[in-house]
Protein backbone atom coordinates (compact mmCIF):
# COMPACT_ATOMS: atom_id res chain seq x y z
CA UNK A 1 0.00 0.00 0.00
CA UNK A 2 1.44 3.66 -0.87
CA UNK A 3 1.53 5.64 1.38
CA UNK A 4 -1.01 8.33 0.07
CA UNK A 5 -3.47 5.21 0.22
CA UNK A 6 -3.61 5.88 3.99
CA UNK A 7 -4.19 9.86 3.63
CA UNK A 8 -6.69 11.04 6.59
CA UNK A 9 -6.00 8.33 8.39
CA UNK A 10 -4.04 7.43 11.54
CA UNK A 11 -0.77 4.93 11.43
CA UNK A 12 2.24 3.94 12.94
CA UNK A 13 5.37 5.15 11.22
CA UNK A 14 9.29 5.07 12.47
CA UNK A 15 11.04 7.57 12.75
CA UNK A 16 13.71 6.81 10.25
CA UNK A 17 16.18 10.21 10.78
CA UNK A 18 15.79 13.91 11.98
CA UNK A 19 16.54 17.03 10.43
CA UNK A 20 16.68 20.57 11.66
CA UNK A 21 12.82 21.20 10.51
CA UNK A 22 11.50 18.05 11.63
CA UNK A 23 11.64 14.12 11.78
CA UNK A 24 11.40 11.72 8.80
CA UNK A 25 9.61 9.03 8.92
CA UNK A 26 9.11 5.36 7.18
CA UNK A 27 6.94 2.54 6.80
CA UNK A 28 9.50 0.60 5.06
CA UNK A 29 9.37 1.83 1.67
CA UNK A 30 8.61 5.84 1.46
CA UNK A 31 9.24 8.29 3.79
CA UNK A 32 6.84 11.20 5.13
CA UNK A 33 7.95 14.33 7.37
CA UNK A 34 6.65 15.35 10.70
CA UNK A 35 7.34 18.91 11.21
CA UNK A 36 8.13 20.11 14.35
CA UNK A 37 5.37 22.39 14.31
CA UNK A 38 3.22 18.95 14.00
CA UNK A 39 5.16 17.29 16.50
CA UNK A 40 3.72 16.97 20.25
CA UNK A 41 6.87 15.81 21.82
CA UNK A 42 10.55 14.69 20.82
CA UNK A 43 11.06 11.41 19.12
CA UNK A 44 14.28 9.13 18.87
CA UNK A 45 15.16 7.59 16.14
CA UNK A 46 14.01 3.86 15.62
CA UNK A 47 10.66 5.28 17.43
CA UNK A 48 7.28 3.93 16.43
CA UNK A 49 5.26 7.22 16.08
CA UNK A 50 1.28 7.03 16.01
CA UNK A 51 0.57 9.92 12.96
CA UNK A 52 -2.45 11.63 11.08
CA UNK A 53 -1.79 11.72 7.74
CA UNK A 54 -2.58 14.66 5.38
CA UNK A 55 -1.70 16.32 1.93
CA UNK A 56 -0.05 19.71 2.81
CA UNK A 57 0.85 23.20 1.21
CA UNK A 58 3.46 21.87 -1.44
CA UNK A 59 1.45 18.70 -2.66
CA UNK A 60 2.96 16.24 -0.46
CA UNK A 61 2.17 13.90 2.22
CA UNK A 62 2.89 15.18 5.53
CA UNK A 63 2.55 13.43 9.25
CA UNK A 64 0.99 14.85 12.56
CA UNK A 65 1.35 13.64 15.72
CA UNK A 66 -1.57 15.49 16.96
CA UNK A 67 -4.49 13.15 16.34
CA UNK A 68 -8.02 13.99 14.90
CA UNK A 69 -11.69 12.94 16.46
CA UNK A 70 -12.44 12.00 13.53
CA UNK A 71 -10.76 10.03 10.24
CA UNK A 72 -11.80 8.76 6.94
CA UNK A 73 -14.74 6.14 7.31
CA UNK A 74 -14.78 7.11 11.09
CA UNK A 75 -17.65 9.55 12.09
CA UNK A 76 -17.83 12.05 15.29
CA UNK A 77 -18.98 15.66 16.18
CA UNK A 78 -16.77 18.98 15.04
CA UNK A 79 -16.88 22.84 15.84
CA UNK A 80 -17.84 24.94 12.81
CA UNK A 81 -14.92 27.62 13.39
CA UNK A 82 -15.33 30.37 10.43
CA UNK A 83 -17.84 30.45 7.73
CA UNK A 84 -16.69 31.26 3.92
CA UNK A 85 -20.04 31.86 1.89
CA UNK A 86 -17.81 31.26 -1.56
CA UNK A 87 -16.29 27.90 -0.08
CA UNK A 88 -18.09 26.85 3.04
CA UNK A 89 -17.36 26.41 6.41
CA UNK A 90 -13.84 25.14 8.52
CA UNK A 91 -14.35 22.90 11.31
CA UNK A 92 -11.59 21.90 14.24
CA UNK A 93 -11.20 17.80 14.27
CA UNK A 94 -8.72 18.14 16.97
CA UNK A 95 -5.38 18.83 14.83
CA UNK A 96 -4.33 22.25 13.88
CA UNK A 97 -5.27 21.84 10.40
CA UNK A 98 -8.97 22.81 9.70
CA UNK A 99 -10.82 21.05 7.59
CA UNK A 100 -13.80 22.42 4.80
CA UNK A 101 -17.35 21.47 4.23
CA UNK A 102 -17.64 22.56 0.70
CA UNK A 103 -20.54 24.50 0.26
CA UNK A 104 -22.08 22.07 -2.49
CA UNK A 105 -22.65 19.99 0.90
CA UNK A 106 -24.74 22.52 2.63
CA UNK A 107 -28.36 23.22 2.49
CA UNK A 108 -29.25 25.63 -0.91
CA UNK A 109 -30.32 28.27 1.54
CA UNK A 110 -27.69 30.18 2.63
CA UNK A 111 -29.66 31.25 6.04
CA UNK A 112 -29.32 27.90 7.46
CA UNK A 113 -26.06 27.46 6.73
CA UNK A 114 -23.88 26.88 10.43
CA UNK A 115 -22.26 29.55 11.97
CA UNK A 116 -18.95 29.74 14.48
CA UNK A 117 -19.77 27.53 17.29
CA UNK A 118 -22.63 24.85 15.58
CA UNK A 119 -21.71 21.43 16.04
CA UNK A 120 -21.62 18.81 12.83
CA UNK A 121 -21.91 15.29 12.60
CA UNK A 122 -18.81 14.31 10.28
CA UNK A 123 -16.31 12.20 8.90
CA UNK A 124 -13.73 12.73 6.52
CA UNK A 125 -13.30 12.00 2.61
CA UNK A 126 -10.36 12.33 -0.11
CA UNK A 127 -10.57 13.68 -3.15
CA UNK A 128 -8.95 12.23 -6.35
CA UNK A 129 -5.71 14.58 -5.78
CA UNK A 130 -5.94 13.09 -1.70
CA UNK A 131 -6.83 16.56 -0.48
CA UNK A 132 -9.15 15.73 3.17
CA UNK A 133 -12.48 17.33 3.33
CA UNK A 134 -15.14 16.39 5.57
CA UNK A 135 -18.20 14.91 4.43
CA UNK A 136 -21.70 15.59 6.44
CA UNK A 137 -23.32 11.99 8.17
CA UNK A 138 -26.09 10.59 6.33
CA UNK A 139 -29.85 9.80 7.42
CA UNK A 140 -28.31 6.38 7.72
CA UNK A 141 -25.39 6.94 9.78
CA UNK A 142 -27.62 9.11 11.97
CA UNK A 143 -29.86 5.79 12.32
CA UNK A 144 -27.33 3.73 13.34
CA UNK A 145 -26.03 6.32 16.08
CA UNK A 146 -29.35 7.07 17.39
CA UNK A 147 -30.46 5.18 20.69
CA UNK A 148 -34.22 4.30 20.67
CA UNK A 149 -37.08 6.24 22.56
CA UNK A 150 -39.37 4.38 25.26
CA UNK A 151 -43.00 5.92 25.20
CA UNK A 152 -42.53 7.09 28.32
CA UNK A 153 -40.11 10.19 27.38
CA UNK A 154 -43.11 11.45 25.52
CA UNK A 155 -43.90 15.41 26.39
CA UNK A 156 -40.28 15.00 28.06
CA UNK A 157 -37.73 18.43 27.50
CA UNK A 158 -34.75 17.56 24.69
CA UNK A 159 -31.71 19.59 23.37
CA UNK A 160 -29.82 18.42 20.60
CA UNK A 161 -28.22 19.63 17.30
CA UNK A 162 -30.10 19.81 13.75
CA UNK A 163 -28.17 17.51 11.76
CA UNK A 164 -30.45 17.73 8.81
CA UNK A 165 -32.69 20.67 7.57
CA UNK A 166 -35.24 21.36 4.86
CA UNK A 167 -38.04 23.83 3.92
CA UNK A 168 -40.86 20.79 5.42
CA UNK A 169 -39.16 20.34 8.82
CA UNK A 170 -35.39 19.71 10.66
CA UNK A 171 -33.63 16.32 11.84
CA UNK A 172 -32.05 16.21 15.18
CA UNK A 173 -30.17 14.25 17.29
CA UNK A 174 -30.99 15.28 20.79
CA UNK A 175 -28.56 15.05 23.61
CA UNK A 176 -30.02 11.43 24.91
CA UNK A 177 -29.02 10.48 21.54
CA UNK A 178 -32.37 10.06 19.88
CA UNK A 179 -33.24 10.62 16.07
CA UNK A 180 -36.16 13.18 15.53
CA UNK A 181 -38.22 15.28 13.22
CA UNK A 182 -39.14 18.64 13.57
CA UNK A 183 -42.16 19.67 11.24
CA UNK A 184 -42.03 23.18 9.75
CA UNK A 185 -45.67 23.72 11.66
CA UNK A 186 -44.17 23.00 15.26
CA UNK A 187 -41.11 25.60 14.45
CA UNK A 188 -41.37 29.40 14.58
CA UNK A 189 -38.25 29.23 11.96
CA UNK A 190 -36.00 27.04 10.41
CA UNK A 191 -33.00 26.09 12.83
CA UNK A 192 -29.52 26.38 10.91
CA UNK A 193 -28.01 23.09 9.98
CA UNK A 194 -25.48 22.46 13.60
CA UNK A 195 -27.19 24.84 15.57
CA UNK A 196 -28.41 23.42 19.04
CA UNK A 197 -32.35 23.89 19.58
CA UNK A 198 -34.35 23.24 22.78
CA UNK A 199 -37.94 21.42 22.31
CA UNK A 200 -40.36 19.00 23.58
CA UNK A 201 -41.05 14.99 22.40
CA UNK A 202 -44.38 15.01 21.11
CA UNK A 203 -44.46 11.49 19.53
CA UNK A 204 -42.71 8.48 20.10
CA UNK A 205 -43.05 6.32 16.78
CA UNK A 206 -42.63 2.49 16.34
CA UNK A 207 -38.87 2.45 15.23
CA UNK A 208 -37.94 4.53 18.69
CA UNK A 209 -37.59 7.85 16.53
CA UNK A 210 -39.57 10.58 17.86
CA UNK A 211 -41.28 14.27 16.98
CA UNK A 212 -40.53 17.05 18.53
CA UNK A 213 -41.85 20.43 18.46
CA UNK A 214 -39.55 23.55 19.25
CA UNK A 215 -42.86 26.11 20.29
CA UNK A 216 -43.44 26.72 23.54
CA UNK A 217 -46.11 24.73 25.34
CA UNK A 218 -49.59 26.67 25.84
CA UNK A 219 -49.15 27.35 29.27
CA UNK A 220 -46.13 29.40 28.57
CA UNK A 221 -47.28 30.73 25.62
CA UNK A 222 -50.24 32.41 27.59
CA UNK A 223 -47.63 33.47 30.75
CA UNK A 224 -45.45 34.94 27.96
CA UNK A 225 -48.75 36.79 26.28
CA UNK A 226 -49.97 38.28 29.65
CA UNK A 227 -46.57 39.26 30.62
CA UNK A 228 -46.40 41.09 27.15
CA UNK A 229 -49.86 42.89 27.69
CA UNK A 230 -48.73 43.63 31.27
CA UNK A 231 -46.09 45.22 30.15
CA UNK A 232 -47.29 47.56 27.64
CA UNK A 233 -50.17 48.58 30.67
CA UNK A 234 -47.46 49.91 32.04
CA UNK A 235 -45.53 51.52 29.55
CA UNK A 236 -48.78 53.79 29.60
CA UNK A 237 -49.54 54.08 33.03
CA UNK A 238 -51.72 51.27 33.62
CA UNK A 239 -54.32 51.96 30.61
CA UNK A 240 -55.37 50.83 27.66
CA UNK A 241 -57.90 51.07 24.93
CA UNK A 242 -57.91 47.61 24.19
CA UNK A 243 -60.20 44.52 25.89
CA UNK A 244 -61.73 41.59 24.98
CA UNK A 245 -63.74 42.74 22.19
CA UNK A 246 -61.12 44.45 20.31
CA UNK A 247 -60.84 43.59 16.62
CA UNK A 248 -58.62 40.78 15.91
CA UNK A 249 -56.94 42.73 13.32
CA UNK A 250 -56.33 45.51 16.24
CA UNK A 251 -54.74 43.12 18.44
CA UNK A 252 -52.67 41.71 15.82
CA UNK A 253 -50.86 45.21 15.25
CA UNK A 254 -50.66 45.96 18.63
CA UNK A 255 -49.76 42.61 20.56
CA UNK A 256 -48.30 40.36 17.52
CA UNK A 257 -51.08 37.49 18.90
CA UNK A 258 -54.60 36.43 17.47
CA UNK A 259 -57.39 37.72 19.46
CA UNK A 260 -58.27 33.81 21.39
CA UNK A 261 -54.52 34.35 22.22
CA UNK A 262 -54.93 37.46 23.66
CA UNK A 263 -58.54 37.04 25.93
CA UNK A 264 -56.68 33.94 27.21
CA UNK A 265 -53.44 36.07 28.56
CA UNK A 266 -56.06 38.69 29.19
CA UNK A 267 -58.70 36.47 31.23
CA UNK A 268 -55.36 35.15 33.01
CA UNK A 269 -54.54 38.53 34.43
CA UNK A 270 -57.98 39.46 35.63
CA UNK A 271 -58.28 35.74 36.77
CA UNK A 272 -55.09 36.58 39.06
CA UNK A 273 -56.45 40.42 39.56
CA UNK A 274 -53.96 41.62 37.93
CA UNK A 275 -55.97 43.90 35.81
CA UNK A 276 -60.10 44.92 35.00
CA UNK A 277 -61.92 45.87 32.00
CA UNK A 278 -64.35 49.34 32.04
CA UNK A 279 -65.80 50.70 28.98
CA UNK A 280 -63.93 49.37 26.70
CA UNK A 281 -60.16 49.57 28.39
CA UNK A 282 -58.52 47.70 30.30
CA UNK A 283 -56.98 49.05 33.47
CA UNK A 284 -54.06 47.94 35.82
CA UNK A 285 -55.47 46.96 39.06
CA UNK A 286 -52.79 49.11 41.25
CA UNK A 287 -54.02 48.06 44.46
CA UNK A 288 -53.13 44.60 43.94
Amino acid sequence: MHIKDLVGQITTLTVSRQADFGYFLTNGEEDVLLHNNEAKEEYRIGEAVEVFLYIDSQNRVAASSFLPSVTLGDYNWATVTEVKNTFGVFLHIGIQKEILLGAEDLPALKTVWPKKGDLLYITLRVNKNYRIYAKLASDEIMKEKAIKADKKVLNKNINGHIYRTSKVGSWIITAEGYKGFIHQSERKREPRLGEKVSGRIIDVKEDGSINVSLLPRKQETIDDNANNILSYLKDRNGAMPYWDKSLPEDIAARFQMSKAAFKRALGKLMKEGKVYQENGWTYENKEH
